[in-house]
């Protein structure tokens, strides 16, 4: 019989039975489309902060859960012998104009008081090399606390390391012990039946898989597209944001624009084929920021949900609070993460 029970095998889930198994939980992993079934299993993987100003509750959770992706992934991949795809390899933007690069000069400044010795944001002079992006103004930003992994592989390292500690993911069974929920868009479209307003919502998104090698070399975000050169030789361009979709799992137009979009910033892609075109929707709940913590008038129910663009770079740190919760009964979320915050 397990100590504890999670419904839903995506980032959010796999991550809290990881370090649950690694405090010696007997855990259970149920999920009926098998793992990384939702967006989970997308494309992109972009391990990136927040712009380090307007600090707040979000943004230091997420720079805290940055700091210890490292660590995290490399005891992932030691348990289970399966590699995630992570580096922190940093970002490179372009700066499109002279008020931009102020407001650039500007986030040095408060980087250095916000990431401490941990990172560096700077303005540095393009270089005439194939893997940057055109800056109109000849200067770009880069920063060393990003990284990438490639999301399909990071999910599958974990069933790894899971199945290292003897937890394999189930399609069906009971819950028994406390039942952590990481449930994603259908959890959140639960959560709103019962309420006067929408909890959550899903936001479709799109992305594409080029053949192009460019491992070991920082992502590039420009005119709204991430570009990702994953350590397997091949290279991530996402994403689209849709709150209005038909099919969930069709790739249409919009995604053939972000593409184009790639290769206009990225000139060496314009050749690279596309090997694989992904879309899915992402879990968005109402205040934004993740949903963590206790499922109030259920107990022993918790609810890890909400990581919508962020959920691999929240991970390593919300399998932490939410193993310190379930485990210990040791709140440490922050207050706007709360469930009751979007309920």
């Amino acid at each position: 019989m397990a100590d504890i029970t999670i419904r839903g095998a995506g980032i959010f889930g796999l991550s809290i039975a990881w370090v649950c198994a690694q405090r010696g939980a007997r855990v259970a992993v149920i999920d009926p489309g098998g793992p990384a079934a939702g967006s989970s299993g997308g494309l992109v993987g972009a391990l990136a902060p927040h712009v380090p100003e307007n600090w707040n509750a979000k943004k230091a959770f997420q720079f805290e859960s940055l700091l210890m992706s490292p660590q995290f992934w490399a005891e992932v991949e030691d348990a289970g012998g399966a590699q995630a795809g992570y580096i922190r390899s940093g970002r490179v933007q372009p700066v499109l104009d002279l008020r931009s690069l102020e407001r650039a000069h500007q986030r040095t400044h408060t980087a250095a008081d916000l990431w401490r010795d941990h990172a560096e944001w700077s303005v540095q002079t393009a270089q005439d090399t194939p893997w940057q992006p055109h800056s109109p103004t000849g200067w770009i930003i880069k920063d060393t606390l990003s990284a990438h992994l490639h999301p399909q592989q990071a999910c599958a390292a974990l069933v790894a390391a899971l199945a290292s500690k003897g937890v394999t993911v189930q399609s069906d069974g009971a819950d028994t012990g406390a039942v952590v929920w990481a449930t994603g868009v259908a959890g959140l479209a639960a959560l709103t039946q019962g309420h006067h307003r929408q909890v959550g919502n899903g936001v479709k998104g799109q992305a594409a898989l080029l053949d192009y090698d460019a491992r070991g070399a920082a992502q590039i975000f420009a005119d709204g597209v991430h570009i990702i050169p994953h350590l397997d030789g091949t290279v991530a361009i996402g994403s689209t944001s849709e709150r209005d979709f038909a099919d969930p799992a069709s790739t249409d137009h919009q995604l053939e624009d972000v593409i184009a979009k790639a290769r206009t910033v990225v000139p060496v892609l314009c050749d690279a084929p596309v090997l694989k075109r992904w879309a899915g929707v992402r879990p968005r709940s109402r205040s934004r920021a993740p949903m963590l913590g206790a499922w109030p008038d259920r107990p022993g129910h918790f609810i890890a949900n909400g990581g919508f663009k962020i959920g691999f770079g929240m991970a390593p740190k919300t399998a932490h609070v939410m193993a310190d919760l379930v485990l210990d009964r040791r709140d440490a979320i922050p207050a706007g993460f709360e469930v009751a915050a979007s309920l």
